[in-house]
């Protein structure tokens, strides 16, 4: 089989063997969880209910109205103690809906504390139905962005579709999720795919992987073969190289393909699913499973029982028993959500476990950078490692001197944040943080812009 990539990017250590080819774990069963009432990217959600309420695992307890809204589910049964705000992955503070287990009066009963939607044969339903099935699932993108699935399937009439790409690269250090996605359920997998390619109606699909995982291609081909499904399902491998992942990087490597400056994927005829999620789809569809439990790697140097876990969202680390996740704080230094490259590090362990967290990485000085900042050499390495071939010194220039217009013309709403240019610099400048704060910048003054518009609007409408 032919290996393809993109141009650019970076050989990382992958740092995987601590979790390669492990099993994934149950939790045992936490005595609480915290939820965030809003993990998606879009619209917030309210609250459906309050303290003192009974829950069932996979009731509804918030949702939205607006079509960029996912619904989030109870992760486990028990009672509402608190609905306040914590701090969350993104190190902000949020509304949280806190549950805690217990059973029903009398005992629990056979399927008494569960409450999932009907099974739907998405390939006999409509459109609408399908779509309609996976908001309610609350299905939002897993590889870490969170954006709504049911919205991505949807795109508009001018934008057509004849690629569905399942991103199975996983091109993070540490994290090894997605390859046992692919291990231990290539059968849900190219289900949720058969699936998206039904709803949207299209026939051509590719399950695109590293060449580090080769060996699992002939067990998902059999999946691929026995599930005889319509349409025109492979198998794409590519180079092992960061960050390969990216939904840009994926489509030029497995179509020849390039998503325009300031486009999508569905501006070059691709909607990119992560593995995780079509698993998920599946389990939507054929169980009436809400998107309620979340496979991720907890790895690091500092955890001392490295592995892949299957946890109930807003299970706390914390909560875990000392035998399943033994943690030597003595020698940690950092904790990262997600991956090294691209994942952010918070403050605490204590923080829950969202739908969208591919990992929790706990890391030893060794792992991590420790150095100060040192002032720009004008080196270059920064653009010649860009994946999305810009100019990080150009762009970090403008941004330092307060030129906003100017970093977003030398492309920094075109940064995918995949930590490459930070790697390089020898001078260790933090460009990713700094390109992010200057997209919220760019946002809040494109909003504050709006407003003034609607204001100038308003005066001028009673005048």
């Amino acid at each position: 089989m032919a290996v393809s990539t993109f141009k650019r990017g970076l050989r990382l250590p992958t740092r995987k063997t601590a979790t390669e080819g492990k099993p994934v774990e149950q939790i045992p069963p936490p005595k609480q969880v915290v939820i965030p009432i809003n993990q998606h990217f879009g619209a917030p959600n309210q609250s459906l209910v309050q303290v003192g309420d009974r829950v069932k695992r996979g009731q509804k307890i918030a949702d939205g109205s607006g079509l960029m809204t996912v619904p989030v589910h109870a992760s486990i049964a028990g009672v509402v103690k608190k609905i306040e705000s914590r701090i969350q992955s993104n190190n902000t503070e949020g509304l949280c809906i806190v549950i805690e287990a217990s059973a029903p009066e009398g005992g629990p009963a056979e399927g008494a504390d569960t409450e999932f939607l009907p099974p739907l044969d998405a390939f006999t339903c409509t459109r609408e139905e399908a779509l309609a099935r996976i908001r309610e699932a609350g299905i939002i993108g897993m590889g870490g962005a969170g954006f709504p699935v049911h919205v991505k399937l949807s795109p508009p009439p001018n934008k057509p579709i004849d690629v569905i790409i399942a991103d199975g690269a996983e091109c993070e250090p540490y994290l090894t999720t997605d390859e046992a996605a692919l291990t231990e359920k290539p059968h849900l997998v190219v289900l949720g795919l058969a699936m998206v390619m039904k709803i949207t109606g299209v026939n051509r699909a590719i399950i695109g992987m590293e060449d580090n995982k080769a060996p699992l291609i002939p067990m998902i081909e059999r999946e691929i073969r026995m599930g005889d499904y319509p349409g025109d399902i492979r198998v794409g491998l590519c180079k092992t190289r960061y960050p390969q992942g990216g939904e840009k990087m994926l489509i030029t490597a497995l179509t020849g393909r390039e998503v325009p400056s300031g486009g999508l994927p569905m501006d070059a005829g691709c909607i990119v699913q992560n593995v995780g999620t079509l698993a998920a789809i599946a389990e939507a569809f054929t169980l009436g499973k809400p998107l309620i439990d979340r496979d991720l790697t907890v790895s690091g140097g500092a955890c001392k029982l490295p592995k892949n876990i299957r946890a109930p969202v807003g299970t706390l680390l914390t909560e875990l028993p000392a035998e399943f996740m033994d943690i030597d704080y003595d020698i940690l230094r950092k904790i990262l959500f997600g991956g090294p490259m691209m994942g952010t590090s918070v403050a605490s362990i204590g923080i829950p476990i969202q739908k969208n967290t591919s990992g929790i990485i706990l890391m030893t000085g060794e792992e991590t950078w420790m150095d100060r900042e040192g002032p720009c050499i004008r080196c270059g390495r920064c653009i010649r490692n860009c994946a999305c071939r810009l100019s990080p010194v150009i762009m970090n220039i403008n941004l330092e001197t307060g030129d906003l217009d100017g970093a977003v013309k030398a492309g920094l709403l075109d940064c995918i944040e995949c930590g490459s240019c930070t790697y390089m610099c020898p001078a260790r400048i933090k460009l990713v943080q700094r390109f992010r704060v200057g997209k919220q910048r760019f946002r809040a003054r494109q909003s504050l812009r709006l407003e003034r518009q609607k204001a100038a609007a308003a005066v001028l409408g009673k005048g």
